[in-house]
């Protein structure tokens, strides 16, 4: 086996000289401290229908963890460029998620990113597994990048149950699992960006096979099948689920940087039912660098809607929309980094007949960096999370409480992250 090993890597070495290659080995190792406290209030009390209820009071759920992807997500990967000539190169590039932590996700997938590329003066053609247009916002303009306690609202919320979808690959434990989300990244895609010798603007554009068996004519489309097993016309027989459309278009030029992002995921259809939903993303967000301050800003509006072939009477299943904000900074302070943010976001259900006020939420995080060396830096993040009207985010950590079902409310959630971060 060693020497199968051996004659590989020299395999591999040979080659990379010939063809004039570079292969790059790179990683990131963040582990840290992760405590949350999530807590939810009984608000009902005696009513004519129930003149001696008790009400119950709160309850509140807590958990300490050891962690990783605090300040930044931990990897390992490889990626290499070859020089074809004329201007032309093809590139690699496969990283893996590490769940250091625990050691239970290693190089078992390569989830984070898998592509393959070629590139020259008209730009940049990649395929495979990739981050989508539409997350960019998301990350770029959040001082907390997406990660830990601090993560902007609009991602949490985003990310979470409202942009799912399926069928979803059966997942294993502990391995990331690439389908079912299209949130952060998408798999089967097909990607072009902008050259970056265009004046400081810049973009992509990215389309994702959703690989799914079309039929023709239509009426060869199977039904869908009951939980016993039997054909269910009434149930959903995905045809284009997973199927995305996006781009990301932007400027930037000194300590501007404001760009433009927008994502289309087919998340669910019916052949029998005749029915297709969307969730679409629309978002700007913008950064300017002062020096002693750089500012960010992003709004964003998320919208799950489901087109019908034939309208139902009552209308069908309302659209549901997300709106979010999210404001901060950050302040170079000698070799360290203050971080703060405030990001909302409200849920409309547009449910016809209710009166009911829309969940919203609001976070406030606050954090330091400190860097003791280019490749590794010290990391401390507070946040809390204000709920109202049923929303039920939370910074990390256990569920609200809810037992029996329907009598606690989800009020606030608070949390911190404690941690190291080495890069190589």
């Amino acid at each position: 086996m060693k020497k199968t090993l051996v004659a590989m890597t020299t395999l591999a070495v040979t080659g990379v000289a010939s063809a004039q290659s570079s292969i790059t080995m790179f990683g990131l190792i963040d582990t840290g401290i992760t405590r949350a406290s999530n807590r939810a209030e009984d608000l009902n009390g005696p009513t004519l229908r129930d003149p001696f209820y008790v009400n119950r009071g709160s309850v509140t759920t807590s958990r300490t963890e050891l962690r990783h992807s605090s300040y930044h997500s931990s990897r390992f990967g490889f990626r290499g460029t070859e020089d074809l000539g004329g201007g032309l190169a093809a590139s690699f590039w496969l990283e893996s998620p590490i769940s250091n932590d625990d050691g239970q996700q290693g190089l078992s997938t390569f989830a984070r990113r898998s592509t393959i590329s070629l590139s020259g003066g008209f730009g940049e053609l990649r395929l495979g597994r990739d981050y989508t247009p539409s997350f960019w916002n998301e990350t770029v303009f959040d001082p907390f990048g997406t990660n830990g306690v601090g993560t902007n609202l609009i991602h949490v919320a985003f990310n979470g149950s409202f942009a799912a979808f399926g069928p979803a690959a059966t997942p294993v434990p502990g391995i990331t699992n690439v389908k079912g989300n299209s949130a952060v990244r998408n798999s089967n895609s097909i990607g072009y960006f902008l050259p970056p010798n265009i004046g400081g603007f810049y973009g992509q554009v990215m389309y994702a096979f959703h690989e799914n068996t079309k039929y023709s004519p239509g009426t060869a489309t199977p039904p869908g099948v009951a939980a016993n097993g039997a054909l269910n016309p009434g149930a959903v027989a995905t045809t284009q689920a997973g199927r995305y459309i996006g781009g990301r278009f932007g400027y930037l030029n000194g300590p501007l940087d404001v760009a433009v992002g927008y994502g289309n995921t087919t998340v669910g259809d019916s052949y029998y039912q005749g029915t297709t939903s969307y969730l679409k993303v629309a978002s700007l967000g913008a950064s300017y660098d002062f020096g002693p301050v750089k500012l960010f800003g992003e709004v964003a509006r998320s919208k799950r809607e489901t087109k019908y072939d034939v309208a139902p009477i009552g209308g069908g299943v309302p659209d549901v929309d997300l709106d979010g904000y999210l404001v901060g900074a950050t302040v170079p302070v000698g070799p360290g980094l203050i971080r703060v943010a405030y990001s909302h976001v409200k849920y409309d259900y547009n449910a016809p007949g209710t009166s009911a006020a829309n969940p919203k939420s609001s976070k406030l995080a606050l954090g330091y960096v400190h860097n003791l060396s280019k490749r590794t830096a010290l990391y401390a993040s507070i946040a809390r999370v204000s709920n109202k009207n049923g929303a039920n985010l939370t910074v990390a950590g256990p569920d609200f409480y809810n037992t029996p079902a329907g009598v606690f409310t989800p009020k606030t959630s608070t949390g911190y992250d404690v941690g190291i971060r080495h890069a190589f």
